[in-house]
């Protein structure tokens, strides 16, 4: 039997009756739902509306403090990333600028001690030449003055022989010279001893 024979045999008919009996029937099922629950589908709903419009409103609100707060937390971030550069580019300045006081200060004191050790090598250099100076100045002094000696020393000395050659007196004058001469001096002393 196919389903054309099925359609027009009774039972068929009823089947299809059937079907339309149950949606009839299904939509008098709706009716009775909408009279018993309408009320409370229809709280349910304005409820989850209403719920579901707080919560996006909530979800709004907290994405808004949210936005807000993470906005004021990047504003404080950039504020002290910017004070924290600014700092460390003062520090930075401050730094080069004593690097380069302490740089002209070093280069300063090693030409004055380069001046200074010019100075006294020129110093000693002249304090050696004035000493050598000195020295050999007293050496030539010091050796005219013994040559001055020296001849005046052959010269009294040869004055002394010529004398000594001269007046070359014989034993018995030189005898009777130191005889006189002890007189004498017995004489002084005898004519001091009475006064």
């Amino acid at each position: 039997m196919t389903a054309e024979d099925a359609r027009k045999s009774p039972a068929g008919k009823a089947g299809n009756g059937g079907a339309e009996a149950l949606a009839a029937s299904g939509g008098n099922l709706e009716k009775i739902r909408e009279i018993l629950f309408g009320a409370q589908v229809h709280d349910f709903e304005k409820r989850f509306t209403r719920l579901e419009e707080k919560l996006l409103k909530e979800t709004a609100d907290s994405r808004a403090e949210t936005k807000k707060r993470f906005d004021s937390m990047e504003a404080f971030i950039r504020k002290e990333i910017e004070s924290l550069v600014e700092r460390v580019k003062t520090e930075q300045g401050e730094r080069s600028d004593a690097v380069k006081e302490i740089s002209r200060d070093l280069r300063e004191t090693a030409k004055n001690l380069e001046k200074k050790l010019a100075q006294l090598d020129e110093q000693a250099t002249k304090g050696q030449r004035e000493l050598r100076q000195q020295i050999l100045d007293q050496s030539k002094s010091l050796t005219d003055e013994i040559r001055n000696r020296v001849k005046e020393s052959a010269a009294l000395l040869t004055r002394e022989l010529k004398e000594l050659r001269s007046d070359k007196t014989d034993r018995s004058a030189l005898a009777g010279l130191f005889t006189e001469a002890a007189m004498r001096l017995s004489g002084d002393t005898k004519t001091s001893g009475k006064d």
